[in-house]
């Protein structure tokens, strides 16, 4: 599982390299709050993204 999980962050470096950024801000900073509104929106939606192409708990 985890190297599936691995293969799968590397194979998408552009969409990675944005979720680590916007996790990584949200985390660390103290963004306004209309714009950490838009940076949740993007973070669940590349997390949905990472869940349908990983598709980790498939029978």
């Amino acid at each position: 599982m985890f190297k599936k999980i691995i293969k799968g962050l590397i194979d998408q470096p552009f969409l990675t390299s944005l979720y680590v950024a916007d996790l990584a801000i949200l985390l660390l900073h103290k963004p306004p709050f209309a714009f950490s509104l838009v940076m949740m929106a993007a973070l669940i939606g590349m997390s949905m993204y990472y869940g349908q192409k990983m598709a980790l708990f498939k029978n």
